[in-house]
């Protein structure tokens, strides 16, 4: 998709689509709808007196068309079962952890300075 200022949109997965492109969307079935019909007319006015029960069935067709036409162009927006979750849950703040103290050797009592043998 591309707007008009030539910067890319991205979709977001279970949004509405937006409302002009709705309307478009809806304004090209509506125009398909009355092609169709048009075409109906054409072969019933072509096939009257060739084949007249497939002139009565797009008579039939001709004549029911518009009314479904109008109601699927006014159906208005489509449904959105679910929308998605607006709401972001705070990610989590790791609390850093206290230095771990390095296990000291228990090597028994140490020796008081006056014990130590002097030297030469």
């Amino acid at each position: 998709m591309r707007k008009q200022g030539g910067t890319e949109v991205f979709r977001i997965t279970g949004a509405r689509q937006g409302l002009a492109e709705d309307v478009r969307g809806r304004q090209r079935r509506y125009v398909i709808s009355m092609s169709v019909r048009t075409l109906a007319v054409i072969a019933t006015v072509a096939l009257w007196n060739v084949e007249r029960p497939v002139a009565i069935v797009t008579l039939a067709l001709g004549v029911l068309l518009p009314y479904v036409a109008v109601v699927i162009a006014n159906g208005g927006r489509e449904n959105v079962t679910s929308l998605p979750s607006a709401h972001i849950a705070p990610p989590a703040h790791r609390m850093i952890a206290p230095p771990v103290e390095p296990a000291v050797a228990e090597t028994g009592p140490t020796a008081a300075e006056g014990d130590r043998p002097s030297g030469p």
